[in-house]
Formats: C-alpha cells, sequence, structure tokens
C-alpha cells in the first residue's frame, strides 16, 4: 500500500478569476505564503518518505516549507503539471462563461477537448499513471503530491469510481490536503479537502 497526500497549492490572485493554467509567473499571494507555511506546520509530525510537485512555480512555493520543515527535496515532475488550458490560458472566467465550448467542458468534462490543450480524461490518465508508478517505488510509505484543483479532483474522482463528468461535485480548496491510500487489489479515500489538522 501507498499513501498519497494530496495537496493543492496554496492560494494565488488568479484563483476564482481566470484560468492561469501552465502560464510561468503565478505565484502564492501573501496569503498564499501564510497559508504554505501553516501547512508545513500541519505535515510536519508526519512520516512522509517523499514531496513530489507540479513543477508549476505556486505548486513549488507551496511545497517548499513543507520541504524545509521534512528536510525533503521537491522532486518536481509533468505528471502532477496543471491541465493544459491551451488557447483558454490566462483567460477570465467572465470571458469564458457562456460560450458553447466552455459550457460543454464544464458538463461534458470526460469528452471535451479544450481548443489548443488537453481533455480532462488526457490530464487524468496523466495524473493516475503518475500515481501509479509511484506506488512500486513507495510500497508502504507515504507521499506528498502537490499539485492542483482539477488533477486532484480527477484523481479523486478515479479512485472513488465517480464518473470524471461529476467530478466537479468533489471540492478541493487552497493548501487543502485529501488522502488516498492506494492497494494491489483496491483504493481507499481517507481523508477529503481537509484543512485543519492533518492525521495519518
Amino acid at each position: 500500500m501507498t499513501k498519497f497526500l494530496l495537496i493543492r497549492h496554496a492560494i494565488t490572485d488568479a484563483v476564482g478569476k481566470h484560468l492561469s493554467g501552465r502560464m510561468p509567473g503565478v505565484q502564492l499571494n501573501e496569503e498564499g505564503c501564510l497559508q504554505a507555511q501553516q501547512l508545513a506546520q500541519r505535515l510536519v509530525a508526519l512520516p512522509l518518505a517523499a514531496i513530489y510537485s507540479s513543477p508549476l512555480e505556486r505548486a513549488v512555493q507551496t511545497a517548499e516549507p513543507i520541504a524545509r520543515a521534512l528536510q525533503l527535496p521537491i522532486i518536481e515532475s509533468n505528471a502532477f503539471l496543471e491541465l493544459n488550458f491551451g488557447e483558454w490560458t490566462g483567460a477570465g472566467f467572465d470571458s469564458l462563461t457562456g460560450t458553447n465550448t466552455f459550457q460543454r467542458f464544464n458538463t461534458f468534462r470526460s469528452h471535451t477537448r479544450i481548443p489548443g490543450g488537453e481533455t480532462m480524461l488526457e490530464a487524468q490518465a496523466r495524473f493516475v499513471g503518475g500515481l501509479q508508478q509511484l506506488c512500486t517505488q513507495h510500497n508502504g510509505q507515504a507521499v506528498a503530491i502537490v499539485s492542483h484543483a482539477d488533477l486532484i479532483k480527477s484523481a479523486i474522482a478515479y479512485y472513488l469510481g465517480v464518473p470524471l463528468d461529476l467530478f466537479q461535485r468533489i471540492e478541493i480548496s487552497p493548501a487543502s490536503v485529501s488522502i488516498v491510500e492506494v492497494y494491489e487489489e483496491t483504493a481507499r479515500v481517507m481523508l477529503l479537502n481537509e484543512v485543519g489538522s492533518v492525521r495519518l
């Protein structure tokens, strides 16, 4: 069994306003930096074997205080990179709301391709594939994965057996922790969207 702590990056000025996607230079704001520090304090006593992160700045910045507290390196992995939002990268939600493709994207997420970007199914396969590879490397251990809301939702949905088109029913807040245990024969979601204390 491998225990995954799925951590969403802390808050940025873009959260809830526009799709940052893979845009460079999107960093934690003052509140986000505080969230990241508090997150590290919540996790410092846990026996984590490794910390993996999306390569994007906001994820790495969230992972850094945890890495310092636990004296572990941050291992960046493209498996946990944000969804490729293609032509929507940087677009405000106000400008996208009401457009046919964006509406389909939110109601038929498993099928709708972002213009110039990924489908959610492709992103889910990438993320879950990354987790499954780590199961062999970290059998019997707990590891942290710092990533992005939709990717974490897709993994939770996968392990719960929830259709991807319903994954918006799962809430993943900035600096939240969700825990999934993955066994050879099954998986269990042990914690979801925790923003308080965390226990293993």
